[in-house]
């Protein structure tokens, strides 16, 4: 069972096995067709192709209609449904991928992890390394299905917090804020992405691409450890945040590959946030 990271030569070997399940996570913030278009232009054989705003995120505002974030965490029913539908059951091992460095990959890890599915990993250094790493395996541009799988709702394997918790820990400080957004956006200099820029008073930034040796890969468990720990006293006290509740999973996904299990999302995250003009906002460094 592969549970955080998985790589290209390892998985070439299981392409053809009937108990894996190969999702592309690509995705552009600015451009919501680029997944499907690169999808559609060459894949990983037997891959199939899920969307960041239609399949791994749920609606904009809830039923009291306030706005709840640009990604906010599909209704558990729907993503159960959802990923049946990419054949995936309670013994299927999944692997996403995406091509930038897992930023996107790594919200399905999450997600299946909150669904309680252990067996979901991330294809270390994506699209990019499974050209590089797995010599002789072409690109796919045919749309495969599969039936239907029998995954379950189980109990949950990560922790969310809400936005009341988060502005109430402003008070108590009880909790650390990990934003994972660039730097500049952290910082409120960004207007082309975060109209309202800045950041949650308090926050400590940790740039996600920072996680990524300069071939797109993770960076060893070791190095990981040494960069989170002087953040937080314990990693059940960090709450990770970013533009939308996507990146922030690249920072859980890396703590999970240091071994520092247990920090929470916040999946709303600073587009939630930042939507209320009475909740506080910081800016600079």
């Amino acid at each position: 069972m592969f549970k955080t990271l998985i790589d290209a030569a390892t998985l070439a070997q299981h392409v053809n096995d009937p108990d894996w399940v190969v999702i592309d996570c690509r995705h552009d913030l600015m451009n919501p067709a680029y997944g499907r278009d690169a999808y559609a232009a060459g894949h990983i054989p037997g891959a199939q192709f899920a969307s960041i705003d239609d399949d791994l995120s749920g609606a904009k505002r809830g039923a009291d209609g306030v706005f709840r974030g640009r990604h906010p965490l599909p209704e558990r029913a729907t993503l159960v449904e959802t990923l049946r539908r990419f054949g995936i059951g309670d013994d299927t091992q999944v692997v996403a991928y995406d091509a930038h460095g897992g930023m996107y990959a790594a919200r399905l890890w999450w997600l299946l992890r909150w669904l309680g599915h252990e067996a979901v990993a991330v294809l270390d250094g994506g699209l990019p390394a499974w050209q590089w790493q797995a010599p002789g395996q072409p690109l796919a541009t045919d749309a495969p299905t599969r039936a239907p799988g029998k995954l379950s709702d189980r109990p949950a394997l990560t922790r969310t917090v809400t936005v009341d918790d988060v502005l109430a820990n402003i008070t108590s400080n009880t909790n650390v804020v990990i934003d994972a957004r660039a730097s500049d956006r952290f910082r409120g200099e960004n207007e082309t992405i975060d109209p309202v820029g800045g950041h949650i008073p308090g926050a400590k930034n940790r740039f996600f691409k920072d996680n990524l040796q300069a071939d797109g890969t993770f960076k060893p468990a070791e190095q990981l450890w040494q960069a989170f720990t002087p953040l937080f006293t314990a990693p059940a006290s960090a709450i990770m945040q970013c533009g939308s509740g996507v990146t922030a999973c690249h920072n859980l996904l890396a703590m999970e590959v240091a071994g520092l299990p247990g920090a929470a999302l916040y999946p709303g995250s600073w587009s939630e946030w930042c939507a209320d003009p009475a909740r506080p906002v910081a800016t600079g460094a």
